[in-house]
């Protein structure tokens, strides 16, 4: 998958079981944020993400996504409603992740409004040894969007928990 090339369509079920299709979501900026209930990097992550949200306007949507095959849909359940996520879907199978070579929790992704992939990687500069961020890629890439704008750019290494494949 390459960027500014469009996004792979997908339709995965959401906690509830309604289906979501990635195609549903044209015309809006969308953050796909490959998710775990277990991973403290991704909680660290939700905190940000949705802290900001708010603030991004309704032309930008969330899509948390769940495709460690360790985590039970109970754990997930509770995990996103205590953390506030408005939609985490499941890719059970990890069709998705497979797709978008998805690699830990967090692994972000944002689809322009023409379903163009426009970044992949992390949310921000943090690293073992770099507690706090000096710079939120996510903002960065959100932001020029919004304004109509290339992102500054389109790629970081993801860093995180390991998507478990595996039981």
């Amino acid at each position: 998958m390459e960027i500014n090339q469009p996004a792979p369509d997908f339709a995965l079920p959401d906690l509830e079981g309604r289906i979501h299709r990635l195609s549903d979501y044209r015309d809006r900026i969308v953050i796909l944020n490959f998710w775990s209930c277990e991973c403290p990097h991704s909680e660290r992550g939700d905190a940000q993400i949705l802290s900001r949200l708010p603030h991004l306007g309704p032309d930008v949507l969330l899509l948390s996504i769940a495709a460690n095959r360790n985590e039970p849909a109970e754990a997930l359940d509770q995990a996103a409603r205590a953390r506030g996520l408005p939609t985490v879907l499941l890719d059970a199978d990890q069709a998705v992740a497979d797709a978008y070579s998805a690699q830990t929790t967090p692994h972000i992704f944002v689809l322009d409004r023409a379903g163009r992939l426009r970044y992949r990687g992390a949310l921000d500069d943090v690293t073992y040894r770099q507690r706090a961020p000096a710079r939120v890629f996510l903002d960065e890439v959100v932001g020029a969007l919004l304004e109509g704008r290339d992102p500054p750019l389109t790629e970081t290494p993801a860093y995180g928990c390991t998507i478990v494949r595996e039981l």
